[in-house]
């Protein structure tokens, strides 16, 4: 079945669900109304439906390949691409002075989900450039960002971001590519990072890389690292193209899935790079692209999960098998399966709608300066890319179950949406990391911004009694429950007790708020089947609540009760 871009979905989530009429009352994004979104949403999706879904299937089966030192991309991408960059796609959220769109976070998330669900080995290479753009706006000198924003928002250029190491993954602390001062404000970048999306590719002319490096006599450590941007060739100051840096691709990795993204090992010998932000202030800029990048990397989740429902959907709605409730004699209508599709479907709403919250949430910070906004878009961050993606990984695994034993076969398509979306969990911080992130920096002020939230779930619910008490009831009383768990992680001092449960703990938050979200709507829409959903994940999905939140409340000693030989008998 071909992918459908869920575009009445998203125009009733943003403005029936997560509040994000709210952006159009503030100055910043006034123009944010419910009918530009839904024009900006309609041809984004014409652009999937009718382009980069077919790349799909390509990018698998013709993966990237690295021919005598140029990558060559999968057939077609390059006129993906060129849609992309044509359509101003890269630049939704970018600066308009400098050629951007200037839209909120929350429909640029909105157009990348599609956009992943279409096709995401491609959809990565924007994901990579709007980071870079954003770190770029941030902390680059304004000779950088007259130089280098232009084209990367034109998509003439792409961005990439270089941390990983062979020794320092998620220990980024451990780097060991250096920089040194060549004296006329460039520095020379020294190293081999790994693991480097769209690292190199024929799609644009030049790739502008951020290199994370170490200066000479900086400290160990994160707080002894800086940022550079070292383009592949370097640019003449009117922005044509000059000379090419001493940078190459060593190897392109043999993957998992992604086939169609070229995953690139990079080699820096003494390339040439313009620092970006102050001398040790690398990380901070980074982790300006990390976090616009983890919000992303959770929709991509999100949008594999919405095209392998929709591929499964598909199948069993057409594959005649066995004796069924209904006429048609489909396995649709088959219990079993008919529970597989209603999960399916339950969790992709759930992830979506958390991820959209997350992204208004980021607008409004950014229109208001509001510190609360602020804190409830940093909390919702890591939220919003773990169960984003672990959504992407089970529904893509229950597509696969759906088809039985075709979806074990390459050529239905299924089994690429589970190999494309298992790195998901693992990059842009694995979600272990997004969760020790939840229960330790984000729960620093005390679990404010936990509880705030947990008031305007419990809010909710008790106004929703009157409508629907079989489902207000629930999700209040489960918001209780998630209330007693956050102060319990609160008083923990041990910082392995509050990790011991941290994912189950980030799971637990994520089911009740995926079961408020599903409330919201069914309150918003009361005649349509969004009640039926809502009744599905409240009454069947929800309770996993429960063990999640206990098994978070364990502590660490059982885990560390048997020692390395102990667990290797």
């Amino acid at each position: 079945m071909p992918y459908q871009s869920p575009v009445e979905e998203y125009s009733f989530l943003l403005h029936e669900v997560v509040g994000h009429d709210a952006l159009s009352r503030t100055d910043r994004f006034a123009e944010a109304t419910p009918d530009m979104t839904r024009a900006i949403l309609t041809e984004a999706g014409k652009l999937c439906d009718e382009v980069l879904g077919s790349l799909q299937r390509a990018g698998d089966m013709h993966p990237a390949r690295l021919e005598n030192g140029v990558v060559r991309t999968s057939p077609g991408f390059d006129a993906g691409w060129r849609a992309i960059a044509e359509g101003g796609w890269v630049g939704m959220a970018a600066d308009p002075e400098y050629g951007g769109m200037g839209l909120p976070m929350s429909i640029t998330s909105a157009v990348n989900e599609m956009m992943s669900g279409a096709c995401l080995s491609l959809q990565l290479a924007p994901l990579m450039s709007q980071g870079q753009i954003e770190a770029l706006e941030s902390h680059a000198s304004d000779a950088i960002k007259a130089l280098y924003l232009p084209k990367l928002i034109s998509g003439e250029w792409t961005g990439t971001m270089n941390l990983t190491e062979p020794q320092a993954g998620s220990d980024v602390g451990a780097l060991s590519t250096k920089a040194e001062d060549n004296g006329d404000g460039t520095f020379a970048v020294t190293g081999q990072k790994i693991y480097i999306s769209w690292g190199d590719h024929d799609v644009a002319e030049n790739v502008c890389h951020l290199v994370l490096a170490r200066l000479p006599g900086a400290p160990a450590g994160t707080k002894g690292i800086s940022l550079f941007l070292v383009p592949k060739i370097i640019p003449n100051d009117d922005g044509s193209l000059g000379q090419p840096n001493a940078v190459k691709v060593v190897s392109l990795e043999h993957k998992m899935g992604l086939h169609g993204s070229p995953t690139a090992v990079m080699q820096y010998d003494g390339a040439t790079g313009w620092l970006v932000g102050p001398k040790e202030g690398g990380m901070e800029a980074m982790f300006t692209m990390m976090n616009n990048a983890r919000l992303g990397v959770g929709g991509q989740g999100v949008g594999v999960a919405e095209a392998a429902y929709q591929h499964a959907l598909s199948y069993a709605m057409d594959r005649k098998q066995g004796r069924t409730r209904g006429p048609s004699g489909a396995i649709v209508d088959h219990a079993d399966v008919r529970r597989m599709l209603a999960t399916m479907k339950a969790d992709v709403f759930a992830a979506r709608s958390i991820g959209l919250s997350c992204a208004v949430a980021i607008d409004m910070a950014h229109a208001t300066n509001d510190p609360d906004w602020q804190a409830r878009a940093a909390f919702l961050t890591p939220i919003a890319k773990a169960f984003g993606t672990d959504t992407g990984i089970s529904v893509a695994e229950l597509g696969v179950q759906v088809h039985g034993g075709m979806g074990y076969i390459e050529e239905t398509g299924a089994a690429q949406f589970c190999r494309d979306v298992r790195v998901t969990a693992i990059y842009e911080g694995t979600n272990g990391i997004q969760a020790m992130d939840l229960v330790g920096r984000k729960l620093m002020d005390g679990g404010d911004a936990a509880h705030r939230l947990l008031d305007e779930i419990e809010g909710f619910a008790e106004t929703a009694r009157e409508h629907l008490p079989d489902l207000a009831g629930p999700v209040w009383e489960a918001s209780e429950s998630l209330r007693e768990a956050t102060e319990w992680m609160v008083a923990q001092q041990d910082m392995d007790m509050r990790f011991a449960g941290a994912v189950p703990f980030l799971r637990g938050f994520a089911r009740v708020l995926g079961g408020y979200l599903h409330l919201k709507a069914a309150i918003a829409a009361p005649e349509t089947a969004r009640v039926a959903l809502a009744r599905f994940y409240i009454l069947r999905l929800l309770p996993e609540h429960a063990a999640l939140l206990a098994n978070a409340q364990v502590g660490a000693e059982d885990l560390f009760a048997l020692d390395p030989e102990e667990l290797a008998a």
